[in-house]
């Protein structure tokens, strides 16, 4: 008889890979963003990486890498960047419907924010490697 995997063990499950998951955002986030993370604190910066996982999910945006991404845009354009009325792109390359893969839609966002971020003098990381 195959042991039965439950509903409570799954969650478990998930939970440790999503805590798992936040941890290496947070150590990503302190390499690359570290003044910002420590003028933040520590519970401010893994409420905006749960931000981060919900509002790229709301996009669609579920892979890891690409999470981590959008976690690195929120650091340099604003928490809700997605929204701001000042960078209307953001928002438009995230609702595309087109059919384009959530990894395009990151490597769009990375572009034009690059675009915008020589204007304004600010980096972002290079693409986030999970691993």
């Amino acid at each position: 008889m195959s042991p039965i995997i439950r509903d409570a063990q799954l969650s478990a499950l998930r939970k440790v890979q999503i805590r798992r998951f936040e941890a290496w955002v947070e150590s990503h986030l302190q390499r690359h963003f570290p003044e910002a993370c420590e003028a933040a604190g520590e519970a401010q910066v893994r409420g905006d990486i749960r931000h981060g996982i919900a509002r790229a999910g709301a996009y669609g945006i579920t892979a890891e890498r690409q999470v981590c991404q959008y976690i690195d845009l929120m650091f340099v354009l604003g928490r809700d960047f997605d929204m701001d009325p000042s960078l209307p792109w953001a928002g438009e390359i995230l609702r595309e419907e087109s059919g384009i893969s959530e990894r395009e839609r990151i490597r769009l966002l990375y572009v034009r924010a690059m675009e915008h971020l020589g204007e304004a003098d600010r980096k972002l990381p290079p693409e986030a490697e999970h691993g």
